[in-house]
């Protein structure tokens, strides 16, 4: 609890931070959402005041609602131990009712595929900035749009390259860009706005829902799919609230939407001001409202701010991963943590798919307009589960009531009309956002619902008592009549209660071949929330061979279990708890351990598992997923080590008993002669009889 608050509590270098790791996405939006507004509705030349005004009181309302008041205010105070995003947010609810596991796998796929859109989408629009402009007399660097996508690849590449050295260190460095990114944004604003100052009837709500039903809105409720764009980024503020703390946003995010704001405002004089330019496609008005002598200046800032952007959703990604893991929605994968806080990680694995499909995005749309159209879709899609989810969170701690009714229904209806919205750009590349969704949501419902049919059909005894099986391996130990398998038998094997284990583990030792050893070990790891964490508790059940391990090792300790176990064994052999192991064959004089062979079980499918074919096929599918998951011994630091991956059969559901009948040997040679007699030559097609 002490930790967490530590986390909560408001700082300057954690506002700073927060700005750097937070606000990327959301606060890239100006460069898109006018663009994206105009192209809509046929071009700068064919736009009015009214679809002007209404527009930005559109963006300014669904950025008060969706960011302020749902994610700021509310889903901030739903945090799991002062981690935030929606798989946080499902296992603070999880036990209310089974069917809360779709919204929560649904929305966790679609933010993760956002995490693949974002960095695609931010960076190309700000590169594209840069298409045409002159250096000098007639010197134009980035002529064509190939070398805006080059450009944009070298940098994202840049970007995925240098996730392993933290949020912490990234956040410090972006921290001060990203301050000056919203400043110079809010200035450009105010600078646009000058005298028309008639722009600020945009605060009044009335004109949002005016421009919807409005005939000078040619692009009609399709218009809330270029509007949502600008909200795009709220979802990382929930899930970045591990990495930065609670208070660190609430006291930021002001600051934030005002500088957005005001660059609305400056966007939306600017194109009132400007009707009469035609190359509208060509035209984006956030740059085309800056000076031409600081362009380039703000291009680069403005590239800068997208790299930010995309840094706000690896993140989160890494995030939800780390979370998805822990609730079984996702493989185990090797996470590392580059700081002293467990809520900044990294995750290899994650980092590498996010950057190659990322990169594959930009080369298949080649442009940010296209991009555009598939931008959008799932985040409306994980904000609608959001809801859900949160408005099941407010009832577990206030109740059923009216306020929360209001809530849910208010909240879910705004999100449906933007989701449709954004169907509207299905055929347009939208597709693709869901394409990806539902892959994630597969590959999650897969592990999920496999291990659900696993444990549901694993038999009544699929554990058993460590300590009632003593007495064997003591007796085994000392059973000259088998060879000595290892000095140490390790079992990286999770012992439940300090005494229940897996019956394959007894199965692996007992049943395969009896593997006669000095000493059994079987351990469990324990990460614990310090970083620095280095205890061990044993229970050898009044044995001197049998010995159940618990290891506690801080989220920053490397899981190295051979060395932790050697030092170990020196402890309980100095202290008599385990016999001592002389070696008399070593480089080392005075050696009294004796050599550690671990070992690994994996379960296999056996043919024997009765159960429907639709159940078999999830065991069998996220079976196959473990194998393509990193390899345990990389989990443990086991891979120097003498390590034996097991594998042993997995019998589930109900088994039926087949029975084979005896009878007599038959002769088999007469009824092979028998048959040859009976049998007729067969005709020769070619002879024929004359």
């Amino acid at each position: 609890m002490e930790v967490e608050n530590k986390r909560n509590r408001m700082t300057a270098a954690g506002l700073l931070i927060a700005i750097g790791i937070v606000y990327g996405d959301i606060g890239t939006s100006p460069l898109y959402v006018m663009k994206s507004v105009i192209a809509g509705n046929g071009g700068l030349s064919t736009v009015g005041r009214d679809l002007i005004i209404g527009t930005i009181s559109l963006i300014l309302w669904t950025v008060t609602l969706l960011t302020t008041v749902q994610t700021v205010i509310i889903a901030l105070k739903a945090t799991n131990h002062g981690e935030g995003g929606i798989f946080a947010l499902y296992a603070l609810i999880r036990k209310r009712a089974a069917w809360l596991v779709w919204p929560a796998l649904i929305g966790g796929a679609a933010i993760l595929a956002d995490g693949t859109l974002t960095p695609a989408v931010t960076v190309t629009t700000a590169i594209e900035g840069l298409k045409g402009l002159e250096f000098g007399k007639g010197n134009v660097p980035v002529s064509n749009q190939t070398m805006v996508l080059v450009i944009t690849i070298i940098i994202l590449l840049v970007l995925f390259s240098i996730q392993r050295m933290g949020t912490s260190i990234i956040g410090k460095a972006f921290g001060p860009v990203m301050f000056v990114w919203f400043t110079f944004l809010g200035i450009m604003g105010v600078i646009n706005i000058g005298s028309n100052w008639w722009i600020l009837q945009a605060l009044n709500p009335y004109y949002a829902i005016k421009l919807l039903f409005s005939p000078y809105n040619k692009a009609g409720f399709a218009i809330l799919g270029s509007i949502f764009l600008a909200t795009t980024g709220a979802e990382a503020l929930y899930s970045d609230v591990g990495h930065v703390g609670k208070g660190n946003i609430i006291g930021s995010w002001p600051f934030v939407f005002v500088c957005l704001s005001l660059n609305y405002f400056g966007q939306g004089v600017w194109i009132l001001n400007n009707t009469h330019m035609h190359s509208v496609n060509e035209i984006n008005p956030f740059y085309a409202m800056i000076p031409e002598n600081i362009r380039l200046a703000s291009i680069v800032l403005a590239t800068l701010a997208a790299i930010i952007a995309s840094q706000a959703l690896i993140t989160g990604s890494f995030t939800l991963v780390a979370e998805s893991i822990n609730l079984k929605f996702l493989p185990r994968m090797n996470i590392l943590y580059p700081s002293d806080e467990r809520g900044q990680i990294y995750i290899p694995a994650i980092n590498k798919m996010l950057g190659i499909t990322t990169i594959a995005l930009v080369l298949f749309f080649r442009t940010s307009a296209h991009m555009e159209a598939a931008y959008g879709l799932s985040i409306t899609i994980s904000m609608l589960t959001t809801t859900i989810l949160l408005y099941e969170w407010l009832v577990l701690k206030q109740g059923h009531n009216l306020a929360n009714l209001i809530f849910v229904i208010f909240f879910s209806t705004i999100n449906i009309l933007f989701m449709g919205s954004s169907l509207s750009k299905f055929t347009h590349g939208g597709y693709v956002s869901l394409l990806i969704t539902l892959l994630i949501a597969s590959v999650m419902v897969v592990w999920y619902f496999g291990n659900k049919v696993r444990d549901k059909n694993e038999s009544g005894n699929a554990y058993v008592r460590l300590d009632e099986y003593t007495d064997m391996l003591t007796d085994l130990s000392h059973d000259d009549n088998y060879p000595t398998y290892a000095d140490n038998l390790v079992y990286m094997a999770k012992v439940q209660y300090n005494k229940f284990i897996k019956r394959e583990i007894m199965y692996s030792i007992l049943d395969k071949r009896p593997k006669r050893a000095r000493a059994y070990w079987f351990v469990t790891v324990n990460v614990t929330n310090e970083p620095f964490t280095a205890e061990y508790a044993i229970n050898t059940y009044g044995t001197k061979n049998v010995i159940n391990i618990q290891l506690y090792l801080g989220f920053k300790k490397q899981t190295s279990v051979n060395v932790y176990l050697r030092q170990i064994v020196h402890d309980l052999i100095k202290d008599n708890t385990i016999e001592p192991q002389p070696q008399e064959y070593t480089t080392t004089p005075g050696r009294d351990v004796g050599d550690f062979k671990f070992v690994i079980v994996n379960d296999v499918i056996s043919p024997s598992t009765t159960l429907t074919s639709y159940e078999k096929w999830l065991v069998e599918a996220r079976v196959r997923l473990q194998n393509l998951s990193p390899n345990p011994a990389q989990w443990f630091g086991l891979e120097f080590a003498d390590t034996v991956v097991e594998r042993v059969p997995l019998i589930l559901g109900k088994q039926k008993t087949s029975r084979i009948k005896r009878v007599a040997p038959r002769d088999y040679s007469k009824t092979t002669i028998n048959a040859n007699k009976t049998a007729k030559p067969k005709k020769r097609g070619f002879l024929k009889k004359k």
